[in-house]
């Protein structure tokens, strides 16, 4: 197979477009969708200061390693979730990273700035590890890029990864999250900081292509907590479709972006936003997720302690 651009032996094949590429007009095409993305949806401007949340998985390796080779502004953050030898090996790659490219890097080490781990938090508080890593991960993107002077937070989420929340959040019938699927969320508050996801037209497969061609160093086992997750059920099952028809997942979000989101909207401009009572952080009730999550798991603790 020859490649679409130049006519060379052909290394990457894309089905979803009908093409197959080389290593080096594979790599033309990835920055061009990227370049797109960010342009196309006003993610950011070329000199505007980035936080960029980095977990040393290959997604979100393969955009840091872009955005500095393309010399925007970004900062990256890392977030010890206190999750063992994981945590300790994907740490140990942005560190390694971040050296080896004298790039900025803010790490949040949870156990020693806040006394806890995701798995303590989790068992607890009684609720899934995955679900109290949301709650913290989505509480620190904000506070950090708040206290840091940072006007965008970027994350690697893939098409993988949002067509399986899509799909996942369709299931159920989860309006809220629906209206607020999107590559480009606003700050609608100003104490929120406006999120992007300059990722979200390449898949998970483009992405490792990206970084095994730049010989990009990244974790390969995945949170030892995922397994047996809906998200993973969403996507097998979204792979299985797109094995019979390439472009399934591509179609079914841009599809939504497009014609089905705007349907969602008026829930969401209807929803109450206020400063959490705790820590002055935004929420929609009186006191935050990460804070009821914390007082939780304090009363918990204190109640095992005594008995």
């Amino acid at each position: 197979m020859r490649c679409r651009r130049c006519g060379e032996k052909a290394q990457i094949h894309l089905k979803r477009h009908h093409a197959a590429f080389c290593a080096e007009c594979f790599l033309e095409y990835y920055s061009r969708q990227v370049h797109r993305n960010i342009r196309r949806e006003k993610m950011f401007r070329p000199q505007e200061r980035l936080l960029l949340v980095v977990s040393g998985g290959k997604d979100s390796m393969a955009l840091w390693d872009f955005l500095l080779r393309e010399n925007y502004r970004v900062t990256a953050m890392y977030i010890d979730l206190g999750i063992g030898e994981y945590s300790k090996n994907s740490r140990r790659v942005v560190e390694q990273f971040a050296e080896n490219h004298q790039a900025d890097l803010i790490v949040v080490d949870l156990e020693k700035e806040y006394g806890f781990t995701v798995p303590w938090l989790a068992r607890q508080a009684r609720r899934s590890s995955c679900s109290v890593c949301g709650v913290v991960k989505r509480y620190l993107f904000n506070k950090v890029a708040l206290e840091e002077d940072f006007r965008v937070v970027a994350t690697g989420h893939n098409l993988d990864d949002e067509a399986a929340t899509l799909l996942g959040n369709t299931l159920s019938w989860q309006v809220g999250y629906l209206a607020r699927q999107a590559p480009v969320l606003p700050s609608t508050h100003p104490k929120l900081v406006k999120k992007v996801k300059p990722l979200f037209t390449l898949t998970e497969r483009e992405n490792l292509a990206y970084v095994l061609l730049n010989r990009i160093g990244f974790v390969h086992e995945e949170c030892p907590y995922s397994k047996g997750a809906n998200s993973i059920l969403y996507k097998e099952t979204l792979n299985r479709l797109e094995e019979a028809n390439p472009g399934t997942k591509q179609r079914f979000l841009t599809t939504f972006l497009k014609n089905g989101r705007k349907y969602f909207q008026a829930h969401r401009e209807s929803i109450e936003l206020r400063e959490c009572e705790i820590c002055g952080q935004v929420t929609t009730a009186e006191v935050c997720s990460f804070c009821r999550l914390r007082e939780i798991a304090q009363r918990r603790q204190t109640e095992a302690e005594r008995t």
